[in-house]
């Protein structure tokens, strides 16, 4: 996993993350890691949301916190799961908000891509997990690599809407601009929260009026059926 595995629009923006020691030594763990145990997502996919959405095209930057750790789930988006794996719970009232809020179809699928292909930049707090096992790479250096990310996004000249679902993704407010950016922020979609205040929060409504009071494209919600 390197620098040159990720697109040119984001190399440019994030190269000295690269030299930095936090960033060697986390390679190093994810060697050893991949070594011993299974790590999702593939290799190939822990850098998905950056090339699906380069950084120029960023409009809205979606928080997650860690993917998902069962087997072919996670792909490099947050909250996405690969075609033809059940939506996990989160994903589940995610859509059941969909509906509810712009009048959604439910898909027979999980696979979010469309959205990034539009400007929703799909992170991740932190990019890999050890299989079956949730927050196992958390504090080994994603944090602090995605933290730059956030905070160069918040750089860009023109405003990006930043939406921040639950308490661990509201704590990044600190690295954005709140008087340039525009913010949604709710509960966390998933089971232990969702009824406390995700449910109802209309932040899909709420995201296409931000962009639209920004001149910026809308976004179709729509998950096509595969």
């Amino acid at each position: 996993m390197t620098y040159h595995q990720l697109p040119a629009s984001w190399q440019a923006v994030l190269a000295e993350e690269f030299d930095k020691p936090y960033f060697r030594q986390l390679q190093d763990f994810l060697k050893e890691e991949r070594r011993e145990y299974t790590i999702y997502p593939p290799e190939e996919n822990v850098f998905s949301a950056f090339e699906l959405t380069p950084y120029e095209q960023v409009n809205v930057l979606l928080l997650g916190q860690d993917p998902y750790h069962d087997e072919n789930q996670a792909h490099g988006l947050c909250f996405s799961v690969k075609p033809g794996i059940k939506p996990p719970p989160s994903l589940v009232n995610i859509f059941k908000e969909l509906k509810d809020d712009v009048g959604f179809n439910i898909p027979n699928n999980g696979y979010l891509v469309t959205w990034a292909k539009q400007g929703i930049l799909m992170l991740n707090a932190v990019l890999t997990v050890r299989s079956h096992t949730p927050n196992s790479h958390k504090n080994k250096g994603w944090e602090t690599f995605t933290d730059a990310v956030i905070s160069k996004v918040n750089q860009k000249e023109e405003p990006v809407v930043f939406v921040l679902w639950g308490g661990y993704a509201q704590k990044k407010l600190k690295l954005i601009d709140t008087k340039r950016h525009k913010i949604i922020q709710s509960a966390h979609p998933s089971p232990l929260s969702a009824r406390n205040g995700f449910f109802g929060s209309k932040p899909f409504s709420a995201i296409n009026l931000a962009l639209q009071s920004l001149n910026k494209p809308e976004i179709d919600w729509q998950i096509p059926d595969l």
